[in-house]
């Protein structure tokens, strides 16, 4: 008689903190998952996610952003007011989740934004090619970042539902066993046209992936100039490059305010 699968621990319900002009969401005591301050909703207070923002680097005006994991909503409130013209479609499995986002002041669905119940990974293989301009990967919960959002299919799959120039970011753990292994599914599904930023988000490690747009299959420029002329160092230290993403969040907002991907 074959042994009963193991039953999967409950998950642990997600916790909501708020202190102050401060609120913040964890899954584990202190293991902060999201911030936001109630004074400025949509600003990115996780240097993480000021970092994932740098895929403007390499797409500048995406038609259609998915967000696997919704979290406290940082990247959608974000992208939702500085990319007036761009679909959002998010990608949340847990309704538990789902259930804070007026807590979090995450806007409400709309001609642009759809918040969706449903495995991320899945929905991406069902995606239709070439339909979305970026895909941004944070779906962490109490046990970390799921394999299911690291492995080679999940990689293949967004390579396909990306369009020619689109761009994939995977927020990465360094200190992750399966850090190294991750990197090189993701290098050998976008047939090495990978790069980063060194030092941007401390333990966070941003990933760029970029589906070729041209006919040779080459990498584009702004992706050779990222990881082969500056290496993946960007302008050097760390310090440098978190410098580089600040004035790219401040040229985002100037843009918004002066009639946004129109210009």
């Amino acid at each position: 008689m074959p042994a009963p699968h193991p039953t999967p621990p409950p998950e642990r319900a997600p916790i909501v903190r708020t202190e102050g002009d401060r609120r913040t969401l964890e899954f584990t005591p202190g293991d902060i998952q999201s911030e936001m301050r109630l004074s400025r909703p949509t600003a990115l207070v996780l240097r993480y996610t000021r970092a994932m923002m740098c895929f403007v680097l390499l797409r500048p005006r995406p038609r259609h952003i998915v967000m696997v994991g919704l979290g406290g909503g940082s990247l959608v409130k974000f992208c939702h007011r500085y990319f007036p013209d761009t679909r959002i479609t998010v990608l949340e499995q847990r309704l538990d989740v789902i259930a804070l986002r007026d807590q979090f002041a995450v806007p409400p669905d709309d001609e642009r934004l759809a918040v969706l119940h449903c495995d991320g990974a899945a929905w991406l293989a069902g995606a239709a090619p070439g339909s979305i301009d970026v895909v941004l990967v944070d779906g962490f919960d109490a046990e970390g970042l799921s394999p299911t959002l690291s492995s080679a299919a999940f990689y293949g799959d967004c390579r396909k539902a990306l369009a020619p120039g689109g761009v994939l970011v995977a927020n990465l753990f360094t200190y992750d066993p399966d850090y190294v292994t991750a990197v090189q599914r993701l290098r050998h599904a976008f047939g090495g046209a990978l790069c980063w930023l060194s030092g941007i988000a401390g333990n966070n490690a941003i990933l760029f992936a970029q589906r070729p747009a041209g006919p040779d299959g080459q990498p584009g420029r702004a992706m050779r100039l990222l990881r082969d002329t500056l290496r993946n160092r960007g302008l050097g230290a760390g310090w440098s490059n978190r410098l580089l993403v600040r004035l790219l969040l401040a040229w985002l907002a100037w843009r918004a305010r002066q009639g946004g991907q129109r210009l």
